[in-house]
């Protein structure tokens, strides 16, 4: 009898180290941010919304959605290397965050690999110098059938180990229904963009 009392209380103690555990595991998968923080959305054409009206586009619709302020910090038709030239003046905004999807061009236009992941890596030091998180957003390989995530942003991600949504962008690109043209979302798109990455914020 006392065997089996030890073996139930092994068991519930075994239980309540695996519920606290997943606890701290998911409370380190969010990005916790204040109810005034700043965001900035960095990157290229699809940050800044090409082809749809400025409300549409997914910062617009993420400050919407959350209340923040964020800032629209995409240009389209830009490169990883004059991405990274421009990112150091946006950081005087002080950014609590910045979600940064950039380097569809790179791909598109078949750069560098080696390149681009050198230069995401650098972008990410300065955000992180500057004091902000970083969310960083898989970009497709656009070369490939099926719009698959391009295998260096996890590489990038795991390499900074800094927070990834790996899955949206492709996902959209995926589905011409939700897209102005091959590549730019629609209003659609970039709703289900915005909603992937609250998934990742905790208000706090």
């Amino acid at each position: 009898m006392n065997k089996i009392k030890l073996i139930a209380a092994l068991a519930v103690i075994a239980l309540i180290f695996l519920v606290v555990t997943r606890e701290s595991k998911d409370n380190l998968s969010y990005i916790e941010l204040k109810r005034d923080a700043t965001i900035v959305a960095f990157g290229d054409s699809i940050t800044y919304g090409y082809g749809v009206p400025q409300s549409f586009s997914y910062p617009s619709q993420l400050q919407k959605k959350t209340g923040l302020r964020v800032i629209n910090a995409g240009v389209s038709g830009e490169e990883s290397s004059d991405g990274l030239l421009r990112l150091p003046p946006l950081l005087k905004e002080k950014p609590d965050l910045v979600i940064l999807c950039h380097g569809g061009n790179d791909i598109i236009r078949k750069r560098s690999d080696e390149k681009l992941k050198s230069n995401l890596i650098e972008m990410i030091n300065l955000i992180k110098a500057s004091g902000a998180k970083v969310l960083l957003v898989g970009v497709p390989n656009f070369g490939m059938l099926g719009f698959k995530t391009h295998s260096l942003y996890e590489e990038v991600a795991n390499e900074t180990e800094v927070f990834f949504e790996e899955d949206v962008l492709s996902m959209v690109e995926a589905d011409n229904r939700l897209k102005i043209d091959a590549i730019h979302p629609n209003e659609k798109g970039y709703k289900i963009m915005v909603e992937a990455f609250i998934k990742h914020l905790k208000f706090i």
